[in-house]
């Protein structure tokens, strides 16, 4: 079921045909204001450790929203709010370092901000949502693979939809350059960072 609109390479008759259509009511139903369930939502990344491992991390802290029109999907829109002294990557040490001013400078730039610019259906259930990225300052353009996991009532009569999404960025594009250097060759920590979003959004009430 698509949310976002799909794709196609129809000729003009074609998409006057495609335009005259009645709307997709299981599509048209989702059209709505969300607010994202931060208790149900994983903001994730990963980084390259020493040139040989993985360690993950999240942000506990945050909100977003997300407008889904199914009659007009280029009026879909995401926004995201987070609190960058959140980060938790299951060491206080390291979580530190990266809130000081080799990394985030929290006390200085306590959030970072996603707000989308444009959306585009991929076929099937998949999706990419482009937006403005906001870092330290710094703000360039992020674009987010989505997969749609579906919707559904909740026991508690909620609304939900459901999205899995992935990126990937350089960080150091964002200002974000601190490293060291090791013996063997290499550096401590990758530029390339690997975003992973688990996203369950509840509909507002009318």
């Amino acid at each position: 079921m698509s949310i976002f609109g799909r794709k196609n390479d129809t000729t003009a008759s074609e998409t006057a045909v495609t335009t005259a259509s009645p709307v997709n009511p299981e599509l048209a139903a989702l059209t709505g204001d969300y607010t994202i369930d931060a208790s149900h939502t994983t903001l994730g990344f990963v980084a390259r450790h020493a040139m040989v491992t993985n360690v993950k991390g999240s942000f506990l802290d945050f909100s977003g929203s997300l407008h889904l029109d199914g009659t007009d999907p280029s009026r879909s829109t995401a926004s995201l709010d987070v609190t960058m002294d959140s980060i938790d990557t299951g060491n206080a040490d390291r979580d530190g370092h990266l809130k000081s001013s080799d990394f985030f400078k929290t006390d200085e730039f306590p959030t970072m901000t996603f707000r989308s610019t444009s959306a585009e259906a991929l076929g099937g259930d998949d999706y990419r949502i482009t937006g403005d990225l906001s870092i330290l300052g710094t703000t360039k353009p992020l674009t987010i693979d989505l997969e749609f996991n579906g919707a559904a009532k909740d026991p508690f009569g909620n609304e939900r939809v459901g999205f899995e999404g992935k990126a990937e960025i350089l960080r150091s594009e964002w200002g974000l350059t601190w490293n060291a250097a090791l013996e063997t060759g290499g550096v401590l920590v990758s530029d390339k960072i690997k975003l992973r979003f688990d996203i369950s959004a509840i509909r507002n009430a009318e």
